[in-house]
């Protein structure tokens, strides 16, 4: 299937769809968990430790997404959270933990499979960009952890747009700053409200990738459930 468009810049969501923010999340929990020996409690394990913190997580990012809550209130009460949920009172919350991860997690260098390869064939011929709603002090690290870093062009993150995705004006700012019009791009990304319909609002055309083929009912320009399949668009 070859592209209806003549593509010219991508642009690419990074956690969930290029960086496997789950995998490094889980390595990074599994060390914290043995680093503040929170087995002591005895009443759960890390497992329900590592599925109780993503709850949480998520819950906390839809917030911040929809402008509810800040990036320090995130990270101030995502273990406190998570931790009462599993009948730890706040004042045994170790006091380092948040801020462990975050300097833990994006130093971890776990990629969707064929990334690499992937992206190895798509930079010769498409100019490559990042466009991410992710924190911009720990996105640069996970792209150096994983090697990814010399692969774009530009990297446009919430803090620098001014805006969260799927606002229009974060896209906006993106091709502004890529020098791209919205005919001759596409983005690529795993969330269906921020990456596809934000771009769709934006004039841009969509790849929607869903590894583990949620059911929907939008329309969506392409869409895969592997990165491989890229190269059958583009």
């Amino acid at each position: 299937m070859s592209p209806a468009k003549p593509y010219r810049h991508l642009f690419f969501d990074l956690d969930h769809t290029l960086w496997d923010f789950e995998k490094n999340a889980d390595e990074t929990l599994r060390v914290l968990f043995e680093l503040h020996d929170l087995g002591r409690f005895g009443t759960f394990t890390v497992d329900t430790f590592i599925d109780r913190y993503r709850d949480v997580n998520h819950a906390l990012w839809r917030l911040y997404q929809s402008n509810k809550i800040t990036q320090q209130q995130l990270r101030s009460v995502r273990f406190v959270r998570t931790l009462a949920k599993l009948g730890v009172a706040e004042a045994e919350v170790p006091a380092t933990i948040s801020q462990q991860f975050t300097e833990l997690l994006p130093r971890k260098s776990a990629v969707f499979p064929f990334t690499y390869e992937v992206l190895d064939y798509l930079q010769t011929k498409y100019t490559l960009h990042l466009i991410t709603n992710g924190f911009k002090d720990i996105q640069h690290v996970k792209l150096a952890s994983s090697g990814l870093t010399d692969y774009f062009q530009e990297v446009v993150t919430s803090e620098c747009s001014g805006h969260l995705k799927p606002d229009t004006r974060m896209f906006s700012h993106a091709l502004a700053r890529a020098g791209a019009t919205a005919a001759e791009s596409l983005m690529i990304g795993d969330n269906l409200e921020c990456d596809v319909l934000g771009a769709y609002n934006a004039g841009i055309d969509q790849v929607y990738f869903n590894p583990d083929k949620r059911r929907h009912f939008n329309q969506i320009t392409y869409e895969i459930s592997c990165l491989s399949e890229l190269r059958q668009i583009l």
